[in-house]
């Protein structure tokens, strides 16, 4: 039998084919999935800020892109995926308003891209495919049968990454 897992906001959640794992409404937050073809095992971070050193101190990991991705590799190789054969794919990232004067701190959907591409690389694990930027939300959702990412918009469709 099928699972839905569904994860919220600096959350995560890990599992096995059948399942699915999907997180609705990512605006400036990333959506990372990670995916072992192989055992078919893989997990799905969704998160918030790019980077938990600018922060207030949060006892959430999982909010972060530089700590929730080693986060999630942690426990995606802990469930039984092998670390070598991950897979990353990366949806989100949009600046949802617009500013007149736009400062590094109000672009956060291009920081969370650009930090969590970082902790991916510090992590060893390649990037596949990618949906990110834009101006419009998305909803997410990685088949682990298959490893297909599908990325959900209201008014531009969807699309399989």
């Amino acid at each position: 039998m099928e699972d839905l897992l569904k994860v919220g906001i600096a959350d995560y959640k890990v599992g096995k084919a059948p399942s699915r794992i999907i997180s609705y409404g990512l605006g400036s937050c990333i959506g990372i999935s990670l995916y072992d073809p192989v055992t078919k095992i893989g997990g799905l971070v969704h998160v918030l800020l790019p980077n938990s050193k600018e922060a207030y101190a949060s006892e959430n990991p999982a909010k972060f892109a530089d700590t929730g991705i080693p986060l999630l590799v942690e426990k995606v190789v802990a469930f039984g995926a092998s670390r070598s054969h991950l897979q990353a794919k990366l949806a989100g990232g949009a600046q949802m308003f617009q500013f007149s004067n736009p400062s590094p701190i109000m672009t956060v959907g291009a920081r969370n891209c650009e930090n969590a591409k970082k902790a991916l690389q510090q992590c060893g694990i390649r990037i596949v495919s990618e949906d990110l930027g834009g101006t419009y939300g998305r909803t997410v959702e990685i088949d682990l049968s298959t490893g297909l990412y599908k990325v959900k918009t209201v008014n531009k469709g969807e699309k399989t990454i």
